[in-house]
């Protein structure tokens, strides 16, 4: 990027082109990429896990399924009384749930970005694990009987998936890392697949994939 572009770009844009560039994650890159592959080893499975079925990633779908339970009990906690505390419990263990088939499908995608999108992604998933340790965290608080310390728990989890789920974002977004059907590759409607992409043609990836 130009310096002067560069130097007129807000903070967070800054801060997240310096994740891109610093090798010092190369080494957590290297750490994940095993688990990584080992996910889309089987074809099937891989093809399930990056949408295939759906004409384009799966792992955005899914994350809404998490973030909408955290979300919703969050909002049960501070606008609620104690009568809603078991539903903001339950809707916390759903999310948490929900958490490992979101994370597995995002581990699929990252498997086949590029390596400025891969230190990204380290650090997006470093930030949902803490965010999902804290969440679950509240629910064993609250089970025990300690609201005051599971609200506290969700509320410093939230602040930290709201991070992550920026990182994600940038992702998706700015760097348009997912898969997707090559039907979709010509930016128009009302494509008509040609006889290769009707032979059952492998899902593209975003950009560096």
């Amino acid at each position: 990027m130009p310096s002067d572009v560069h130097s007129a770009a807000p903070a967070l844009v800054d801060l997240t082109l310096k994740l891109e560039e610093s090798t010092a994650l190369d080494g957590a890159v290297r750490a994940a990429t095993p688990l990584a592959h080992a996910i889309v080893a089987n074809p099937t499975v891989r093809d399930v896990l990056q949408g295939r079925p759906l004409g384009h990633a799966l792992h955005p779908v899914l994350t809404d399924l998490p973030i909408g339970a955290w979300l919703s009990a969050t909002v049960l906690d501070l606008t609620a009384g104690p009568a809603a505390r078991p539903a903001a419990s339950r809707l916390l263990g759903l999310g948490i749930l929900a958490a490992v088939p979101t994370a597995i499908s995002g581990w699929s995608e990252w498997a086949e970005a590029d390596r400025p999108s891969q230190r990204v992604g380290v650090v997006h998933a470093a930030a949902n694990v803490l965010a999902l340790s804290l969440y679950a965290g509240s629910w064993f608080a609250r089970r025990g009987g300690r609201h005051g310390t599971g609200v506290a728990m969700s509320l410093a989890a939230t602040t930290v998936a709201g991070a992550g789920a920026y990182l994600g974002g940038h992702l998706a977004v700015a760097r348009k890392l997912g898969t997707r059907d090559p039907a979709y590759a010509d930016g128009s409607s009302g494509h008509t697949p040609t006889g290769a992409e009707q032979a059952d043609p492998p899902m593209e990836g975003g950009a560096g994939i």
